[in-house]
């Protein structure tokens, strides 16, 4: 039986060969035309013969997130010619541009708020996603999402970027968060294969300390006071698993001084050379230590205390912390 990779990437290239065939129809043989249709119809064969997404040079397993993005290749990365590698770096270096472009400025004070951000790709691009964004409503509202896309790579990137744009297109002043996650969830369902889903915390913040928090089935967020930390738990299923998902929220006040912490499992499933994971209780003893820090202050100490955790062993995440702290 065809796995849900297979059957989606038929579909698109069902229709690419469709479309390929009209144009051939319209201008006349062309080279290019003519190969990209024998490549087309050269991938429906490995569908139908069950060698799909095998490189042709060691018979080992493509990297899934390079056939989704293009799902004409045929050779793993060890196997790719000069040419193609260098064209990849090219390729990976624009997606890591797009995507840096995509990110909202680092750091903000709006409407009694401040915030600041730390993103950290694994790789030349990141399957977190990232975001603030002024309403532009009366109330002077701050929306703030921060989410990991399932997977790595180029394929969580391109949707991280999907994500983007979604949440950008639906923001309006006044919009509570759950419902926001909810028409969210229902544009992500229609436009992503079902394997894919994303984890998310959206918020909602107002001028009077209050904070909307709709958790789709992310980390906790970590709600820092003096000296006290509260873990905000989950309050629907990650975004794109059911298309009539429907989200609530809670509601937290906080008073001047007092931030939230968001972070990406990046952070706390990091693991060291003897095997033993960063965690939330190390996360939540440290933000409690630092209670009195700037947003900036915050995340920094989070980035150098998994470093000290970490003794030089590589990260194998993307990393990305929020701290957003009610100043007035």
């Amino acid at each position: 039986m065809a796995s849900s990779t297979e059957t989606f990437v038929s579909a698109q290239l069902g229709t690419r060969r469709a479309k390929l065939k009209a144009a051939i129809e319209e201008v006349g043989e062309s080279p290019h035309l003519t190969h990209l249709l024998q490549e087309v119809d050269a991938a429906l064969g490995r569908i139908q013969n069950g060698t799909y997404g095998l490189c042709e040079a060691c018979q080992e397993s493509i990297e899934e997130d390079r056939l989704m993005a293009d799902p004409l290749i045929c050779f793993c990365l060890d196997h790719l010619t000069t040419n193609q590698q260098r064209a990849l770096e090219q390729d990976l270096e624009l997606a890591s541009q797009i995507q840096r472009g995509l990110l909202p400025k680092r750091h903000v004070t709006l409407n009694g708020w401040e915030v600041y951000y730390h993103y950290e790709p694994a790789g030349p691009v990141s399957g977190d996603y990232c975001d603030l964004m002024d309403a532009g409503s009366e109330s002077g509202d701050l929306y703030f999402l921060l989410g990991d896309v399932v997977g790595k790579g180029v394929a969580a990137s391109m949707l991280m970027a999907n994500l983007h744009a979604i949440f950008r297109s639906l923001v309006a002043g006044g919009v509570p968060a759950n419902h926001l996650a909810e028409r969210a969830n229902r544009v992500f369902c229609e436009s992503t294969m079902a394997t894919y889903f994303a984890t998310l915390v959206c918020g909602r913040a107002a001028r009077d300390g209050k904070v909307e928090i709709c958790n789709a089935g992310h980390c906790p967020p970590l709600w820092v006071q003096d000296g006290k930390v509260t873990s905000i738990d989950a309050t629907g299923l990650p975004i794109g698993m059911f298309s009539n998902g429907q989200y609530s929220a809670k509601t937290v006040q906080l008073a001047k001084g007092e931030s939230l912490f968001m972070y990406t499992d990046g952070l706390v499933e990091a693991r060291n050379a003897s095997d033993a994971e960063y965690g939330t209780t190390r996360l939540a003893g440290l933000l409690a230590k630092h209670h009195a820090l700037s947003p900036q202050e915050l995340a920094e100490a989070g980035r150098q205390d998994l470093k000290a955790f970490l003794s030089g062993a590589a990260k194998t995440d993307d990393l990305t912390m929020m701290a957003i702290r009610r100043v007035e």
